[in-house]
C-alpha cells in the first residue's frame, strides 16, 4: 500500500492550493531623494599573476581611487584542480597578517568544500577563524568583516546521494551559530538563492551574484554615508 502514498500528479509534484488570495498587489515605488550616487571602481585593472582562476591568488588595482582587491583560496580541504602547497593559505593565518582599519574589508566564504567531511572538521575550522576575526577587530576595530553563507545547489542523482543540500544546510546553521554575536556582517546567500526565480546552482547565476555584491557594497558604502559626503565613499 506504500505506492498509494507516492503517486505523481495526485500527491507528488502537484501545486499546493493557496489558503487565501492567490495574487499579490504591487504598490508604486515610493518617492525617494534624488541623489546622484557616484560610481567608482571602473578603473579596476587585474594583474596577471599567472595563477589559476579557481585557486588564485588574484589581484586587481584601481590606482585612481586607491582600491586594492585580492583573492586567496582557503586552505585544505579543497576539491578542485591541484595548486602549489605554498598557496594553501588558512584563513585564520591570513587574518593575523591583516593590519586592518577603516579602509580594510575582509570577505570570507567557506563551506562547500567541507560538506563531504565530518561536521567536526568544519566546526574546528570556523572556531579558529572566529578567534582570528576577534583578534583582528580588537587591534583594528574599524575593519569590516563580511561572511558569505552557504547556498542551495542543483541536485543531480550523484549530488542527491553523496552531497545534498542537507549537508550544506548543516554547515550554514553552524556558520551562523559560531559567528552569532561577533561584529561581522552576513551575505545571506542561502535566502537570496531561495528567493530568486533562477535555478539553484553551486555557483549561482550572475544576477544572484550581483545581488550579493550589492549587499557587500551596501556595507562598505551605506547610503547614509553617501548622503553625508559623497566624496568620502
Amino acid at each position: 500500500m506504500e505506492e498509494e502514498l507516492f503517486q505523481s500528479g495526485i500527491n507528488m509534484k502537484v501545486f499546493i492550493k493557496a489558503s487565501g488570495p492567490a495574487h499579490i498587489i504591487v504598490l508604486p515605488k515610493p518617492e525617494v531623494l534624488n541623489v546622484t550616487i557616484p560610481i567608482y571602481r571602473p578603473d579596476l585593472k587585474e594583474f596577471d599573476l599567472q595563477s589559476s582562476r579557481k585557486t588564485g591568488p588574484l589581484m586587481a588595482l584601481d590606482y585612481l581611487n586607491k582600491i586594492l582587491v585580492t583573492f586567496h583560496s582557503h586552505g585544505p580541504p579543497i576539491r578542485f584542480g591541484s595548486m602549489p602547497v605554498s598557496q594553501l593559505h588558512h584563513i585564520a593565518n591570513e587574518l593575523d597578517r591583516v593590519a586592518g582599519g577603516t579602509s580594510t574589508v575582509v570577505v570570507i566564504g567557506i563551506w562547500s568544500h567541507f560538506s563531504t567531511f565530518p561536521i567536526e572538521v568544519y566546526i574546528r575550522r570556523l572556531l579558529n577563524i572566529r578567534k582570528a576575526v576577534v583578534r583582528l577587530l580588537t587591534r583594528a576595530p574599524g575593519t569590516l568583516v563580511v561572511i558569505r553563507t552557504a547556498n542551495p545547489k542543483e541536485m543531480t542523482l550523484y549530488e542527491s546521494l553523496t552531497n545534498s543540500d542537507w549537508f550544506s544546510l548543516q554547515r550554514d546553521k553552524v556558520l551562523r551559530a559560531i559567528f552569532k554575536g561577533a561584529n561581522v556582517r552576513l551575505v545571506d546567500a542561502w535566502e537570496m538563492t531561495l528567493a530568486h526565480h533562477l535555478p539553484h546552482k553551486l555557483h549561482p547565476e550572475p544576477d544572484i551574484i550581483k545581488n550579493m555584491i550589492d549587499v557587500v557594497l551596501s556595507y562598505i558604502c551605506p547610503l547614509s554615508r553617501i548622503l553625508k559626503d559623497p566624496t568620502e565613499s
